[in-house]
């Protein structure tokens, strides 16, 4: 028996003999041609697409990280995610108050369509304000817990999670509001 913790000497016999050529192309052939066809290779690839979806999905709902979308993970990430879900942002509100400033501005009412056009103009200020505050915090708070990490993408990644509703958000949210992440 040999030890194979030593490597082998390059000139030493390798313990077999050469394969003949028509053998080992034959032994290629067959490791390379599995017993399926296109049609069943084809079958069990949609099936290992559905099931990664699913885990996926399921990641999402959970909070796994081992099957989150490459776009959600990691700890800078997660960070940032738990960030934005521990505090109110103003602009997780902008939908339903673009749905009720749409409709005031639609009433044929001068002074409602006037309030209207003032509240979209409140609305965008303080959605910006909102951004910009929050955009400083996390990456003074990032630069602060990962300064050796990537941390590339992850104040925008953060912005674009306030634009979302707060049940609608996914990876569903991890943290409680007033909780630290």
């Amino acid at each position: 028996m040999t030890d194979s913790s030593q490597p082998r000497h390059p000139e030493a016999p390798k313990g077999r003999p050469t394969p003949k050529r028509s053998v080992a192309q034959s032994q290629r052939r067959s490791v390379a041609n599995t017993s399926m066809s296109r049609k069943d290779a084809a079958k069990r690839q949609r099936e290992e697409r559905r099931a990664a979806l699913e885990r996926q999905r399921q990641a999402l709902a959970s909070g796994d990280e081992r099957y989150l979308p490459a776009r959600d993970k990691g700890p800078v990430r997660r960070f940032a995610r738990d960030f934005v879900d521990s505090r109110f942002h103003i602009a997780e509100w902008f939908l339903p108050m673009a749905v009720v400033i749409l409709v005031l501005s639609m009433v044929q009412v001068a002074q409602l369509q006037n309030i209207a056009l003032l509240l979209w103009l409140v609305v965008i200020v303080m959605i910006v304000l909102d951004s910009v505050v929050t955009g400083v915090r996390l990456k003074k708070a990032l630069a602060e817990r990962f300064p050796d990490e990537n941390r590339r993408g992850a104040v925008a990644y953060a912005l674009m999670r306030t634009l979302q509703m707060r049940r609608l958000r996914l990876p569903k949210p991890q943290v409680k509001r007033g909780e630290r992440p």
